[in-house]
């Protein structure tokens, strides 16, 4: 189900169908360094990782994760989306493209989409992001996206601080 589309790109939800990608995805070693292993192993990790995390998200709040793909011939470039973390006050933004598919401003187009989505569609107020500290890349872009820092946080569980952005 296409959720927004851009100039360029498609966003829908993931269904199970999208276990390669999501494989490929969250096995990246910027994503194991920024965002943290997952442990998808195999297709039926990342089926599960689908149904238990974005498809639970869209039952529960009606948005979630989605897979991005270029308009024009629907390659899988990404994933973006919104979350709402028990942690967090705040829904927060969320993206991920795989390597290939970085520095082409597409991040920012997909994220520039799901705010304003968040924002317009969805009668959000404040939309938060967290990322690591070392991850510039994505810093540069939350703060091109007009997010500004707010504090840092450490994520139940989780052994590093987190940098805190909102808009």
């Amino acid at each position: 189900m296409t959720v927004l589309e851009t100039e360029r790109l498609s966003l829908r939800r993931l269904t199970e169908d999208d276990a390669a990608f999501i494989l490929e995805l969250v096995n990246d070693p910027d994503w194991l360094r920024f965002i943290g292993d997952r442990g998808v192993r195999s297709l039926d990790d990342a089926r599960a990782y689908i149904l238990n995390g974005p498809a639970a998200s869209y039952a529960r709040h009606g948005f979630g994760l989605y897979l991005v793909e270029l308009r024009d011939g629907r390659a899988p470039v990404g994933m973006c989306g919104l979350l709402k973390r028990d942690w967090l006050d705040d829904v927060d933004v969320g993206f991920a493209f795989l390597p290939r598919f970085r520095g082409m401003g597409l991040a920012h187009e997909a994220a520039r989409a799901t705010l304003d989505y968040g924002t317009g569609a969805l009668g959000l107020g404040r939309i938060a992001a967290i990322v690591s500290p070392e991850n510039q890349g994505s810093i540069r872009l939350l703060e091109k996206l007009g997010m500004r820092f707010l504090r840092m946080a450490l994520p139940p569980g989780g052994e590093q601080e987190v940098c805190v952005y909102a808009t």
